[in-house]
């Protein structure tokens, strides 16, 4: 029965292909020959039919390498080892109880660790703090280093950016940092330290991981992330500066990208306002032409922000790498727009981001009346990334947003490309393009996942990120983002 209905239907088939031929004789061979493929039934395949995989798939066909590739980029200054572990069961093992969360700029003792972690669990929020008593510190990392389970990583995000350079096997790295022996044995072969980089201890940093919905106490984590606590007085003092600047004429690099300020919080005013004016002479003295980038990271010093700002580093690096912490940090270190905020609540709103990016590089940026370098900015946050950059600065910008948003659900799940079934799209479904001023309302599809609008001479690539709903690894996302949109971009020659 089965075959005589197979035959019937193939012989229905043939006659209304038939039937189409007489009525249409002029009808083109190939296309009877697409209307007969189409008709006749086989096998199907599924296809990439959920909204992650649609997007994943699109990003694909997106993401291509620009004209001209970066040969020889140069990372510093900030380096070290990552002892990553539960922040939990370190907490448990110091003999420490769950108790009420509260934020300290400076840790000084164990209490302060556990009142910090719990504030910054609390929201799910990602968060670094000095430890500025070096003997407790010590303590604590001696328990961290032996745990069981704790693990043993390239740290720093010049270390981790180089790292991330290094897996192209096209590029040369050249890393400037404190490299001690446990992080020169952690680093890929393709990195290059110069002697005067290495020395005898490495500086370690605790990486105290959290997962989303993890319970301690009372308290619930809304997403994963991690609590960075170290007593890292090399890194602190950018000691690695002006090596890492004198490398550079031997070395010839086509990048630069220049991390560690952040380490700077631990230190005196007067030293923090010192080592800025080094940082802009010294950047001062890298040849014209050469694009720096510049990656932060979480702070709490409003004045270091405000100087890192308005001290002349935002007009002599060419483009920022930041997160959603410090972009409204830096809004509230200087009175930007929205700085009357507090802190997000939940997912940053798109429009007030792009307010936010806008501003900087109105106030900051490369312009007809102001010799300043900054034409581009990498905005990342845990479901979307906006790229913000001056009009005719820099190209290949789709891809390159794209390319960083995709490497973010690749490391954090730790896969060799997007799983869609360990990933899930969260970003807003649409939203303004501004709250400033008269934004535009979009609404966003799959389908097409890079969007983009100009605004005054500025143009917006905003594309979201598909989560890993399990994470593996949570550091280094940042940096690692900043590197992979960076390797996509396209710097227009500056004259």
């Amino acid at each position: 029965m089965a075959l005589w209905r197979g035959s019937a239907y193939v012989g229905f088939l043939a006659l209304a292909v038939g039937c189409v031929f007489l009525l249409e004789p002029q009808l083109p061979h190939s296309a009877l020959h697409s209307l007969w493929s189409a008709l006749q039934p086989g096998p199907t395949y599924p296809g990439p039919v959920s909204p992650e995989g649609r997007l994943a798939a699109a990003w694909d066909a997106l993401i291509v390498r620009p004209a001209q590739r970066w040969r020889r980029v140069a990372v510093g200054v900030n380096a070290c080892v990552d002892v990553v572990l539960s922040g939990v069961k370190l907490l448990q093992a110091l003999g420490l109880n769950p108790g009420d969360g509260k934020d300290h700029s400076i840790l000084h003792s164990r209490n302060d660790l556990k009142e910090a972690f719990t504030h910054f669990m609390g929201k799910g929020a990602a968060a670094e703090r000095f430890f500025g008593d070096k003997e407790t510190f010590h303590d604590v990392a001696q328990v961290a280093s032996k745990f069981p389970g704790a693990q043993h990583y390239v740290g720093g995000n010049a270390a981790l950016i180089g790292q991330k350079f290094a897996a192209n096997s096209d590029l040369k790295v050249l890393l400037c940092g404190p490299v001690g022996p446990k992080l020169h044995e952690l680093l890929d072969d393709n990195v290059f330290v110069p002697p005067e980089s290495l020395q005898e201890v490495d500086e370690f940093h605790l990486i105290l991981e959290y997962q989303a919905g993890e319970e301690w106490g009372q308290l619930k984590a809304p997403h994963a992330n991690r609590f960075i606590l170290s007593h890292d007085l090399s890194n602190g003092a950018m000691n690695m500066l002006e090596v890492f600047v004198s490398s550079l004429e031997e070395f010839q690099p086509d990048l630069v990208v220049l991390s560690g300020l952040h380490m700077m919080e631990g230190q005196s005013k007067e030293f923090q306002r010192k080592r800025l004016l080094e940082v802009v002479t010294s950047i001062s003295d890298i040849p014209v032409g050469i694009p720096i980038h510049l990656e932060l990271a979480s702070m709490t010093n409003r004045e270091l922000m405000s100087s890192i700002m308005h001290q002349q580093v935002f007009h002599a690096v060419t483009s920022l790498g930041l997160n959603e912490q410090e972009l409204l940090f830096l809004s509230q270190s200087a009175a930007g727009p929205h700085s009357s905020l507090s802190s997000w609540s939940g997912v940053p709103d798109v429009g007030m981001v792009s307010d936010i990016l806008f501003w900087i590089l109105k106030e900051h940026g490369k312009s007809k009346s102001r010799a300043s370098d900054l034409t581009r900015i990498h905005f990342h946050t845990l479901v979307y990334h906006i790229l913000a950059t001056v009009d005719g600065q820099w190209a290949n910008q789709l891809a390159a947003v794209a390319a960083g948003a995709r490497v973010a659900g690749i490391q954090a799940c730790a896969t060799e490309t997007i799983d869609t079934s360990r990933v899930s799209l969260r970003a807003p479904h649409e939203f303004l393009t501004s709250h400033s001023e008269v934004g535009s309302r979009v609404i966003f599809n799959p389908d097409e996942p890079v969007i983009e609008w100009h605004r005054e001479g500025v143009s917006f690539h905003f594309t979201p990120v598909l989560v890993c709903k399990d994470p593996i690894r949570t550091v280094g996302l940042g940096d690692a983002i900043s590197t992979e949109g960076l390797l996509y971009s396209e710097v227009h020659p500056r004259y």
